[in-house]
């Protein structure tokens, strides 16, 4: 009776494999040495050195003394702070949740196979291409009460119309949110479009023989299959709202007054105008804690969670 023998493999053969494998990750490894310092030297490094400013008592330039929470305690009593934090809570709700629903609105009448469809597409997704400088340009044109929407609509004989929203305290903010809808709800169409041409065919089908409404399968069915998307796209529409800055210095200036303020404006202007380097690197510091919260729930269930689930 023949004996079949199992031959392990040689230590020494394993260990050139390593050796050929470590040669050939070298030269990538040399090539992202320049990257790596960069990211470590000016994203991670100016980061910190941020963060260890908010502690100092700094003004027109850097101290290294420690102030404590002092200038914490100083941007939270600060009026304009708070209103600044208000309206970006304000419209962060309105524009993220705003562009979701448009954005998937665009997508299901695309997908549709209307006749157009790159037409429509390129016409959805062109806001996006524009900076939000330009947007902000072209909104404050369009809604100023005496060049805009207002003045056309008083010269087609409707002289009661009124539309004053962006020079009216109380409904400055929206404007802000109108443009940025305009502007950023073509990025979650693309987003949700893609994940809609991934749906299976066969689950429309099956929906019309069983006499599902379309409605119906739209918020049951395919809605729960594009959580990714409806995830990502969230993800960057809210580091989009943090970062807020241009499109208010564009339309408003922060005005009226300091109705749409903003903290990113805030950071700024104390850094750059009011020469208190203390108190804008501690609203500085805020966004910063404000965008790692955003991003920790998307970076864990993309990265840890699979993870976890493969060990």
């Amino acid at each position: 009776m023949e004996t079949i023998s199992i031959r392990a493999p040689s230590t020494s053969s394993s260990g050139t494999k390593a050796r050929r494998s470590a040669r050939t990750r070298l030269p990538a490894a040399v090539a992202l040495l320049p990257t790596a310092l960069v990211v470590l030297v000016v994203y991670i490094g100016c980061m910190l050195w941020t963060v260890r400013l908010s502690f100092t008592s700094s003004t027109l330039l850097p101290k290294l003394d420690w102030f404590g929470l002092t200038q914490y305690t100083r941007l939270f009593a600060n009026d304009r702070f708070v209103t600044s934090a208000e309206n970006i809570v304000i419209f962060g709700a309105l524009f993220i949740s705003g562009c979701l629903i448009i954005g998937f609105l665009m997508a299901v009448f695309i997908d549709q196979n209307v006749r157009g469809e790159g037409l429509f597409r390129t016409v959805f997704l062109y806001p996006y291409s524009m900076s939000f400088v330009v947007t902000g340009v072209a909104w404050q044109w369009f809604l100023n009460p005496g060049l805009g929407l207002q003045k056309l609509v008083r010269d087609m004989g409707f002289e009661s119309f009124t539309f004053d929203w962006l020079v009216n305290q109380r409904m400055a903010i929206y404007t802000i949110v109108i443009a940025g809808l305009w502007h950023g709800s073509g990025l979650t169409m693309a987003i949700m479009l893609a994940g809609l041409r991934g749906v299976d065919k066969d689950l429309w089908k099956a929906a019309k023989v069983d006499g599902i409404p379309t409605w119906r399968v739209y918020t049951s069915v395919v809605l729960p299959l594009l959580r990714p998307m409806v995830v990502t796209a969230t993800v960057l529409l809210a580091t989009g709202v943090v970062k807020l800055y241009d499109l208010v210095v564009a339309m408003t200036l922060g005005g009226p007054g300091i109705a749409t303020e903003v903290p990113a404006k805030f950071v700024m202007d104390h850094l750059f105008e009011r020469n208190n380097i203390g108190l804008g690197t501690a609203a500085a510091t805020i966004m910063l804690i404000t965008v790692v919260i955003v991003l920790a729930p998307w970076v864990y269930t993309r990265y840890v969670r699979p993870q976890g689930r493969h060990t």
